[in-house]
């Protein structure tokens, strides 16, 4: 990015901007500046109380996000288009470009050169309406010269700048389910947070599309609407379980590649077809009406396979010993009908998708597995 070399530049940043206005004498800027200089122009007004007064509108800076955020930009070439959207001072200047209007021009907006002083924190000409976790980033990367987009507005209270702040952070995100859908049908480096959902998500897709799959159908995704009986962020939840290093009964099928993505499928579709083969009568329900297919049940089924893998990986047909391990389990299960055995002590309609009750669920299937298999060798 090309810097003027203009002796105001010493205590100001000089850039090409487009202003224009809204809500009658409103003047809104749109321009790009470098990554490393937002935050020499721009302050953060942290939500603070002085006695009876309610001082700025940013919350706390949460460090794990901005973090992620610099991982994600130090990855290599990226498209970061999400612009920042600041409250200006009257202390800035605009000068208008001179020069001939092209025929036909649209004049929404007119071009020139917008001048903001820097400053000292708490002096600054600009303060953060909206992307203080990205501006704290942006300050942080090695890639000090990406150009970041920016909307400013010139409004020097307090109160306006609150206004904007609540208007952007109010509308409704987007739903984890929609993202995770998505992932899989991109191409571009994730964040560590969203590409650790790219495998699960992308097994998820199968195994509620392939009609060998015993979830074939079964699985609610943000594309299908109301239809499926299980929800996709629960069976989502499952499998990265599943996949966790050291832990996860499938963390084992690994390459020099990676994740044999493939193996994986396969695995599970082998165990819940199982699960679905000794307990038909629960399979396929809602989860009003068979808590296997809730969130208790799916869950706890799938840290019951981890226990089952790891248990039986160095017999000659693990798969036959998990086959048989379900069945001996089934009689002491209550998906549908009548109570869970005194050590759960819960009817089968009490027990609800709370991490305690998934808990207590998972323990109590994997010790009377145990169990079970241990009073076949006496």
């Amino acid at each position: 990015m090309k810097r003027s070399s203009a002796k105001a530049e010493e205590n100001a940043i000089v850039l090409r901007a487009t202003r224009t206005q809204q809500a009658g004498a409103f003047e809104l800027y749109a321009f790009f500046i470098a990554a490393s200089d937002i935050l020499q122009i721009a302050d953060i007004s942290r939500i603070k109380r002085e006695g009876d007064e309610l001082l700025g509108f940013q919350r706390k800076e949460i460090r794990a996000h901005v973090n992620a955020i610099v991982e994600f930009l130090d990855s290599g070439p990226v498209l970061f288009p999400n612009a920042i959207i600041l409250a200006l001072s009257h202390r800035v200047q605009f000068e208008p470009s001179r020069g001939p209007t092209p025929a036909g021009l649209i004049e929404v907006g007119r071009s020139g050169t917008l001048t903001i002083p820097r400053g000292m924190e708490g002096q600054r000409a600009a303060w953060i309406v909206d992307g203080q976790q990205r501006s704290l980033a942006l300050s942080r990367t090695k890639n000090r010269d990406l150009p970041v987009p920016v909307i400013a507005f010139v409004s020097p209270d307090i109160k306006t700048q609150r206004e904007q702040f609540i208007l952007v952070n109010k509308s409704k995100p987007l739903e984890a389910r929609l993202i995770n859908e998505l992932l899989p049908e991109v191409g571009m480096l994730l964040p560590r947070d969203l590409s650790e959902n790219l495998l699960p998500s992308e097994l998820c897709n199968l195994l509620n599309t392939r009609p060998e799959s015993p979830f074939f159908g079964l699985i609610k995704r943000a594309s299908s609407g109301a239809s499926g009986v299980i929800s996709d962020q629960t069976l989502l939840t499952a499998i990265r379980q599943n996949l966790r290093p050291a832990f996860g009964g499938l963390a084992g099928m690994r390459s020099a590649d990676g994740i044999e993505a493939e193996k994986v499928f396969e695995a599970l579709i082998t165990y819940w077809r199982a699960v679905k083969e000794t307990f038909p009568e629960a399979w396929g329900k809602e989860p009003a009406r068979s808590r296997l297919m809730h969130s208790a049940g799916i869950k706890s089924m799938a840290s019951l396979m981890d226990a089952l893998i790891v248990r039986t990986e160095t017999m000659a047909d693990p798969w036959d010993e998990i086959r048989a391990a379900l069945s001996r389990l089934a009689p002491h299960c209550a998906w549908t009908e009548g109570r869970w055995p005194s050590e759960l002590g819960m009817g089968w309609n009490e027990v609800q998708g709370t991490p305690q009750h998934i808990s207590k669920l998972t323990q109590f299937l994997v010790a009377k597995d145990r169990e079970l298999s241990r009073a076949l060798l006496r």
